[in-house]
């Protein structure tokens, strides 16, 4: 008796890891997902768009009046995956 691990969803096209983003979907997160930037993997991405090529990364240790970490916006060749 083996038992068929749930289906992951489609990776969308665009993913935020804030949840008050419209690009943030929960599903997609309850599997490990990965990101290769320009060839490299990166772990500290917030937000990515594979369509139109960038990434969003932490700005360093900076945040705004609210809190949440400055990001930067880098563009190259997107890639998102599984683990």
């Amino acid at each position: 008796m083996t038992e068929a691990a749930p289906q992951a969803p489609a990776l969308p096209d665009r993913l935020s890891i804030d949840p008050r983003s419209a690009h943030y979907h929960a599903a997609v997160f309850e599997h490990d997902i990965g990101i290769r930037f320009n060839d490299k993997e990166r772990f500290d991405v917030e937000e990515y768009c594979v369509s139109e090529g960038w990434i969003k990364v932490p700005a360093g240790k900076k945040v705004d009046r609210k809190g949440k970490p400055l990001l930067l916006t880098l563009k190259g060749k997107v890639e998102a995956f599984y683990k």
